[in-house]
């Protein structure tokens, strides 16, 4: 065992300890107006800040952030920009499967319109496009790959292809790998980098941001902070996995947990033994699924569950993880890669990510009072965000009177509605027995070698509602 104490707990995220937090912009001074007042300087506040002050120069928009721009999800995720996109099968059956097919293309797409405006505004983000793997390791694992892979193809993703365990092993050399699926449409990222930059960027075009600046409560043409009230005509909410903080919101949407490492450098030669010349992002087909990346300094960084929910909604403060959940990861680490065993583990951290009642990512505006809302991207936010700035954009020119009904904002996730989630015990009750029957699906799984997925983890699923 790699010793614990040569790793960096917290302190935020790994992507931090590389580029530094960033120099504090000034908070709210006192009661102010804007045209339009976004709450929240993750991805999904700043591409709208972006997209709408291309689209309307003249507009006065504010930013209001609690902590930092990129304090959040997006300065901790896992740096997969990729086109999965949370609900969709929900919305098939809902809307049907052409409408379905239509928000997959729409994401698609996304990962390319992400790529290309990182170009245009010279943001380098270490962005490498090679694509999504998602691996299977046992019997049943391949059973749900192959399913997934047809459901994909049926979803309009003809560029997508099936490997076996050969073909697999010629991308990267996965310890028991027996196949895997590949998607062109997702490309590695450094989160951080690209949100500093973002933030940067809005700055530049005339956005206001205010750090420093918790939003307590949103009401209709009103942000409420302690150091004052935003009074605009459209007040957004892009929160997402702290949205439980503002007032009125805590069962709105659930702020999941997710942890990860970040190795030491590998050498040449162990990069030689594992390839991944690709530089794939990589997934599996496990019920308490990992996600991991081949980091532009030569490090790999993965993560997965861990602790997947604190009681009442609370949420963490600085990204410290618990002991277990980082050996934990280091045993996945060590599962697919047994060359690395005595790897050291530089950092670890965590951070949480807004999961709805029903897994369904949404993007709203309500044109009665001007509020709107973006998130519950379910972990798949960094390219979720684009597409939903990019829609909130469209719904307020639309609403404003500026331009008519758009292909984003006739998607099927537009104006969705999620009932709220259970009152306390009942919601940390439901989280912490559903993740461990995911956890135990997995150990069965990998152990009988079944094709046949899980009761447990079927059981799981219908109880959550996904």
């Amino acid at each position: 065992m790699v010793s614990r104490s040569s790793t960096v707990n917290g302190g935020i995220s790994f992507w931090y300890a590389q580029e530094g937090t960033p120099a504090p912009r000034e908070p709210l001074p006192g009661d102010a107006t804007a045209d339009v007042c976004i709450v929240g300087g993750g991805y999904t506040g700043l591409w709208t800040a972006y997209y709408l002050k291309k689209a309307v120069p003249f507009l006065n928009i504010t930013v209001l952030e609690a902590k930092f721009c990129g304090y959040g999800a997006s300065g901790r995720n896992g740096g997969w920009l990729y086109n999965g996109i949370a609900g969709r099968d929900r919305y098939a059956k809902l809307h049907g499967h052409d409408a379905a097919v239509r928000l997959q293309h729409a994401m698609n797409d996304t990962v390319t319109e992400v790529i290309d405006v990182c170009a245009a505004e010279n943001i380098d983000a270490d962005i490498h496009r090679g694509g999504v793997l998602e691996v299977a390791h046992s019997p049943a694992q391949l059973a749900r790959l192959k399913a997934f892979h047809a459901v994909e193809i049926a979803f309009g993703e003809k560029e997508r292809e099936l490997y076996g365990a050969r073909e697999t092993a010629d991308r990267i050399r996965i310890a028991g790998a027996v196949g895997s699926s590949w998607t062109p449409h997702g490309a590695r990222l450094h989160p951080v980098k690209l949100v500093k930059a973002l933030a940067d960027t809005v700055e530049a075009l005339g956005v206001t941001i205010h750090e420093s600046t918790p939003v307590t409560q949103i009401e209709p043409k009103h942000a409420i902070t302690p150091y004052g009230t935003v009074r605009a005509p459209y007040v957004l909410r892009c929160t997402e996995g702290f949205t439980a903080t503002l007032t009125g919101q805590r069962r709105t949407w659930l702020p999941m947990n997710s942890s990860m490492i970040a190795t030491e450098p590998l050498t040449d030669a162990q990069w030689d033994t594992i390839g991944w010349n690709g530089r794939e992002t990589l997934g599996d087909m496990a019920h308490a699924y990992m996600y991991a990346q081949r980091t532009a300094d030569g490090r790999i960084a993965l993560g997965g569950r861990g602790v997947p929910y604190r009681y009442g909604s609370r949420t963490d403060n600085d990204g410290r993880t618990q002991p277990q959940t980082i050996e934990a990861l280091r045993e996945i680490l060590i599962r697919f890669f047994p060359s690395l065993a005595g790897l050291g583990i530089d950092h670890a951290w965590s951070g949480v990510l807004g999961v709805p009642r029903d897994w369904c990512a949404t993007v709203t505006l309500d044109r009665s009072t001007g509020l709107g809302w973006a998130g519950g991207y379910v972990g798949s936010g960094v390219a979720t965000a684009n597409l939903a700035a990019r829609t909130l954009r469209d719904l307020i020119q639309q609403d404003s009177g500026q331009s008519g009904p758009t292909d984003l904002t006739a998607l099927p996730w537009v104006n969705h509605k999620v009932r709220k989630w259970e009152p306390e015990p009942l919601r940390w009750l439901g989280v912490q027995t559903m993740y461990a029957a995911y956890r135990n699906a997995d150990r069965q799984e990998l152990t009988t070698h079944t094709a046949r997925t899980s009761r447990i983890a079927t059981i799981a699923d219908r109880l959550s509602g996904r």
